[in-house]
């Protein structure tokens, strides 16, 4: 008898044999110190489907949407609200009331469950019914029959849960994400990561993140510990290391630098880490080799995006490099990685022919995997050229090099032409950060009135150090083509990021330049 392909197999394994053990802490946020067994998390995602379909008459195929940080209302939410035949959509809680409300407005919610802290974003926001996180929620749950709510078995084809991208290539859209695509994605990334019943994650990603919402459905697969941080600070995550014993956690390089910057890493002890996987952008080696150094274990670098479920590649080093110099083994840890488990990626030109594997041939990564979206919500025509011929087209540019190693060398968009050569920014980015004095930095196309292109950087500098412009620019030069160093190069504190941690080119291509600058072709 063939059974669909569905994360909610994996919360009826924890609660069948991993029942009496611990299955989540909270460490943090107005309910610090909550702890659930396996058996009173799953007790508690049924309870989540009775009242959904009992007190809010819900419906199969209703959106229900969450406004809330890591607690484990939204962990839970990720049964509870599948058990119950509904299509989870957690929001990003960084956005504004506006945002929010263009967001609801777009897959209409029958229901928005909302954290406290978010009261006051969520206060104008109108359409689904509103239930918050608190005495009234737990009065809910504790209202509902305690047997299990019986679920009728999915169409494995169908939605389970709606993510919504970043929109930095324009306006959001909730990519569909189907039972069998999570079910596969949650297997495929615990055979490739190595995941298994002992670990300990601590949830520093916010869940609705490409680097987060993956985690629960492996972690409960596997009946491993689920430790929530309600937002991320570095100080709370040293301590939690220590005193939970976590053995992985998910962070993007800004969380990896503010934990290394931190006065407590020294005097905690990190022993447990067996593995830290960083996502959102490429970690430089520099960045991996300090690391690993501080925390003694295993650095992993990945790329995804929410189209795919989302994870694609890790950055795992080959046993046929054991023997080779720790130089070659951090030069893989610092590319994009190798396909994971379950995913048929290849780097392909206009032609839709592969790219020779000699690292310096570029093409777009395209991607066919059972992780792939099954589409756009409401959006047919952005759909079909996403998914166009049968691959997801992702937009990134990147190259191969001869074991098969993909390095993302830019976003299509941000290649800047500069008279008649491609010049990758986030090339010239690498290069401007192996300077000893720069924290991170960010590089544009502007118009040259010559060359049509030049770049422009953006230079964010490690507290108290120093660089000037043209030390900058001589940094880029010795390391890559004269033509590739940017025109100008300015000093800022910060650069301006979207709601989940990505950099806004479209930003910095719109700052005017400082009035002294001076641009010679």
């Amino acid at each position: 008898m063939k059974v669909p392909l569905t994360p909610l197999d994996f919360l009826e394994r924890a609660r069948r044999h991993f029942g009496p053990l611990e299955a989540v802490v909270e460490t943090d946020g107005f309910n610090a110190g909550r702890r659930y067994t396996y058996s009173q998390f799953a007790e508690r995602a049924h309870r989540l489907a009775h009242a959904l379909r009992r007190g809010f008459h819900c419906q199969p195929g209703d959106r229900v949407a969450y406004l809330a940080p890591n607690t484990p209302e939204l962990l839970e939410a990720y049964f509870g609200v599948v058990l119950a035949g509904c299509v989870l959509v957690p929001l990003n809680i960084r956005l504004s009331a506006a945002e929010v409300q263009r967001l609801v407005d777009d897959c209409s919610p029958s229901v928005l469950v909302v954290h406290p802290s978010l009261a006051g974003v969520a206060a104008t926001v109108t359409g689904p019914r509103h239930l918050d996180i608190g005495p009234g929620y737990e009065a809910l749950l504790e209202a509902q029959p305690p047997d299990l709510y019986d679920a009728v078995p999915p169409d494995e084809g169908s939605v389970c849960e709606i993510f919504y991208t970043s929109g930095t290539t324009g306006r959001p859209r909730g990519a569909m994400l189907t039972h069998r695509a999570l079910a596969t994605h949650a297997v495929d990334s615990a055979l490739t990561l190595g995941i298994h019943h002992r670990d300990v994650q601590l949830h520093t990603s916010p869940l609705f993140h490409v680097n987060g919402w993956g985690t629960p459905h492996y972690i409960t697969a596997v009946g491993a510990r689920h430790v929530l941080c309600e937002r991320f600070d570095p100080g709370v995550v040293l301590r939690c290391v220590e005193t939970e014993g976590v053995t992985r956690r998910s962070i993007v390089p800004a969380m990896a630098q503010s934990i290394l910057d931190h006065p407590d890493l020294p005097q905690r002890n990190v022993g447990s880490l067996r593995q830290v996987t960083i996502g959102g952008a490429p970690p430089p080696e520099g960045l991996i080799a300090a690391l690993e150094k501080a925390l003694d274990c295993e650095v992993v670098g990945g790329y995804g995006l929410t189209e795919a479920s989302p994870q694609l590649t890790k950055a795992l080093t080959l046993r046929s490099h054991d023997a080779a110099g720790s130089d070659t083994q951090m030069q893989r840890k610092a590319t994009t990685g190798l396909p994971m488990v379950g995913v048929d990626l290849r780097v392909l030109d206009d032609e839709d022919r592969e790219v020779v594997w000699d690292g310096i041939t570029p093409g777009e990564i395209c991607v066919r995997s059972n992780h792939v979206m099954a589409g756009y919500w409401g959006d047919q025509d952005a759909t079909a050229e996403a998914l166009r011929g049968g691959w997801l087209r992702t937009g990134d540019l990147a190259t191969v090099n001869d074991e098969g190693y993909v390095m993302i060398i830019d976003r299509r968009k941000d290649v800047i032409v500069s008279g008649g050569e491609n010049i990758a920014s986030v090339e010239v980015e690498a290069a401007l950060c192996a300077h000893p004095s720069v924290l991170e930095a960010s590089v544009v196309a502007m118009p040259d009135q010559r060359w049509g292109e030049v770049p422009r950087a953006f230079v964010v500098l490690h507290p108290g150090m120093t660089a000037s412009d043209e030390e900058l620019k001589e940094a880029v030069r010795s390391r890559l083509a004269r033509f590739k160093a940017p025109r100008v190069v300015e000093l800022v504190e910060e650069l301006p990021r979207n709601s989940t941690g990505k950099v806004l080119k479209a930003d910095l291509r719109a700052r005017p330049l400082p009035a002294a600058t001076e641009i010679r072709s």
